[in-house]
């Protein structure tokens, strides 16, 4: 005979007047979270009460119901519920719908009060956004729906932005194929065939982290930041028919243009326009280009220009800053650090100051009607314009040419305008051909390639310059080691001072060179002193002797710092001088570099793809990952081809810190046993090749 399953009995459900409810102190809820009471209460004004309160009957001493019954669970709803009744919005007496727990019952008030908690399952993500989606198609807007649900207008448009992601990717998100970090990921492209290739692509590898998909549907677009894009503005961009893909979900710095043809488009647009405007101003010729190769006014003389003085109002504005400046610094002077808003005003009156010092050039009109300029797009997204350039055949050659003093205005010296005495360009200055890179390997680390180890060392070569002329006691030093050297070990030559500085040719740059701080800071200081040089050879002398000793120092190490050669060189065996040669006198930089504690990060210096890891084995990109992050990180793109780890290397190691051994400085033993072998061993394992 078969055994009668039991059956359940529900408890009653009735209507309670609200004074006659208490707060149970069976509640287990004691932390608040989640959605305040207040919000709660609004809420329930709003759409009335969702869920009724578990009650049970409050008992007298003998046993006997009191007609009181106290909630063990659903305490914030009754707390907003008392809330509504303070503010006079709710009667006392009214009705609320209550589930009876009988009395006596073997199930604690705690039990009950901890199921209601545990076992409530937050909405899934997606059926939050179908929601929030169902209620837009029926007339919400996102703010309405933001404030029915207490959240923020930027929260609804985060989940409605995953309309834009394929249902199929939707699809394989719901049934956990996937997760929410990298559904939304794919969000930031509206192409949902896209979509789908790059999911199959990243579903194949190791790595689907939501950076590796924001990457690969955003590879053939430019960055907002990008100077081309900053230099036309987004607005000018999105007029023309452009189109901005924006990341909601994360901060993206503007978005990502995707329409590149049509910012070129703009960008040389925009240079042209200018470029009408400086060929208004008089001169003869004006070259336009998105940026000119380094050293390209090598062959050009250059004109001089006088400086444009200050007017009475840039004058009395410039005084009012400084009094300003001034003002604020003595009122904070004991302060450990400027509050923001005063941070950024100092900050302001600094690039006012600065804008106001930096004259313009005014030109002879007979010099411009000989001469041009070069119209490019500067790296920080601001046309650069460089004038006063004159080709060979416009030189002048009649004697009334020459200015009052009987000395030549042009500037013959080897020199390019802007960087020349900083790139020291030789005579393959407009070399374009690619770079070797360094073949594919399976293991093992093999020497540099001969242009990336000179590139390298050429950086290097900028920076120790930078640090040498700012340091004239080294400077000297060094000067006095090298007479030394000439005088008691050396034959001397025939003039009356054999002592002179040959400036070093760069012929080898990577494209991070002419854009950086040691660049930048070679260029100020030989600007500056070429401004206060007289024109004449005695005057010269003259100028140099009454100079204080600070600043004779100053200009000893600055043209000192012009002979400085960190470069590695590959010798022919057959040459005058010997690999062995180039080998010692890496080891005398390495010490030059150690005195001087040159920082090559500090100096602006960081792996790209451009400048190191797309030009080296996967052996050495990992070596670098390993060194600056860990195995871990190094395993983790240990998998992939040979660009896409470039890639991803170029990411984990942007802020690292980490050095190749060529541009390394370190202490004492260790900088001789440790860089200048490695760079050493490079050296002489390339040349036993």
């Amino acid at each position: 005979m078969a055994t009668a399953i039991p059956k359940i009995s529900l408890s009653s459900s009735r209507d309670i007047p609200f004074n006659r409810l208490v707060l149970s102190q069976s509640n287990v809820r004691r932390v608040k979270s989640g959605l305040s009471i207040e919000e709660l209460a609004r809420d329930i004004e709003r759409r009335g009460l969702l869920q009724s309160l578990n009650v049970r009957p409050v008992l007298d001493g003998e046993g006997a119901e009191t007609g009181t019954y106290e909630v063990p669970a659903g305490g914030r709803r009754f707390r907003a519920l008392e809330l509504l009744v303070k503010q006079k919005k709710l009667a006392k007496t009214a009705p609320v719908p209550c589930v009876v727990r009988e009395a006596g019952s073997a199930i604690l008030a705690e039990e009950d009060s901890l199921a209601e908690n545990v076992q409530r399952l937050a909405l899934h993500p997606l059926d939050q956004f179908r929601a929030f989606r169902d209620m837009l198609e029926k007339g919400m807007s996102e703010d309405e729906i933001a404030a029915a649900f207490f959240v923020t207008p930027a929260v609804v448009k985060q989940r409605l932005r995953l309309m834009t992601v394929s249902d199929k990717l939707l699809e394989v998100y719901e049934q956990d194929g996937m997760r929410l970090e990298q559904l939304m990921a794919f969000s930031i492209s509206d192409d949902h065939a896209r979509q789908e290739q790059v999911w199959e692509i990243v579903f194949q590898n190791h790595n689907r982290e939501p950076y590796v998909i924001r990457r690969m549907l955003t590879e053939k677009t430019v960055r907002a930041s990008d100077a081309r894009a900053r230099f036309v503005g987004l607005n000018a961009y999105l007029a023309a028919g452009g189109a901005i893909m924006r990341d909601l979900f994360e901060a993206d710095d503007g978005g990502w243009l995707q329409d590149p043809a049509i910012l070129d488009r703009l960008v040389m647009e925009k240079l042209h326009t200018a470029a009408e405007d400086i060929r208004a101003e008089g001169w003869k010729w004006v070259e336009t280009s998105l940026s000119f190769p380094w050293g390209h006014t090598r062959q050009f003389a250059e004109i001089d220009g006088t400086e444009v003085p200050l007017s009475d109002e840039e004058t009395a504005r410039l005084e009012a800053l400084r009094v300003e400046q001034e003002t604020i610094e003595a009122e904070y002077a004991q302060a450990d650090e400027y509050p923001d808003e005063v941070d950024a005003r100092l900050g302001g009156i600094e690039q006012a100051i600065l804008a106001l010092e930096e004259r313009p050039l005014a030109f002879d009109p007979a010099d411009m009607a000989r001469a041009g300029a070069f119209v490019s797009l500067a790296s920080d997204g601001t046309l650069q314009v460089e004038r006063g350039f004159v080709l060979p055949e416009d030189m002048p050659t009649e004697p009334d040419d020459a200015d009052a003093g009987g000395a030549d205005r042009y500037d013959h010296a080897a020199y390019d305008g802007r960087d020349e005495h900083i790139a020291g360009y030789g005579s393959d200055a407009g070399d374009t051909t690619a770079p070797d890179v360094e073949p594919e390997e399976e293991d093992g680390i093999k020497p540099l390639p001969d242009r990336l180890l000179t590139e390298l060392t050429a950086w290097r070569t900028l920076a120790l310059r930078d640090a040498f002329a700012s340091n004239p006691h080294i400077a000297l030093t060094e000067f006095l080691h090298t007479l030394v050297r000439d005088v008691y070990w050396q034959t001397p030559g025939a003039d009356c001072l054999e002592a002179y500085v040959r400036e070093i040719p760069l012929p080898v740059h990577s494209p991070d060179m002419p854009g950086s701080l040691p660049a930048h800071g070679l260029r100020q200081r030989n600007e500056g002193w070429k401004h206060d040089l007289p024109e004449d050879e005695d005057a010269l002398w003259r100028w140099i002797d009454g100079l204080d000793d600070t600043s004779r120092m100053a200009l000893l190490a600055h043209c000192l710092s012009f002979g400085v050669n960190a470069l590695y060189e590959r010798m022919p065996s057959y040459g005058a001088v010997s690999q062995r040669s180039v080998t010692e006198r890496l080891k005398r930089v390495d010490r030059l570099a150690l005195a001087l504690s040159l920082d090559m990060v500090a100096a602006g210096w960081q792996p790209t793809v451009e400048n190191y890891l797309g030009r080296v084995t996967k052996a050495r990109i990992l070596q670098a990952v390993r060194e600056a992050r860990g195995d871990d990180a190094a395993d983790r793109i240990a998998h992939l081809k040979k660009p896409d780890m470039a890639r991803e290397a170029e990411r984990l190691l942007d802020g690292s810190g980490w050095l190749p051994e060529a541009l390394r400085t370190t202490n004492g033993a260790e900088q001789m046993s440790v860089e200048t072998t490695t760079v050493g061993e490079d050296v002489e394992a390339i040349a036993a090749e």
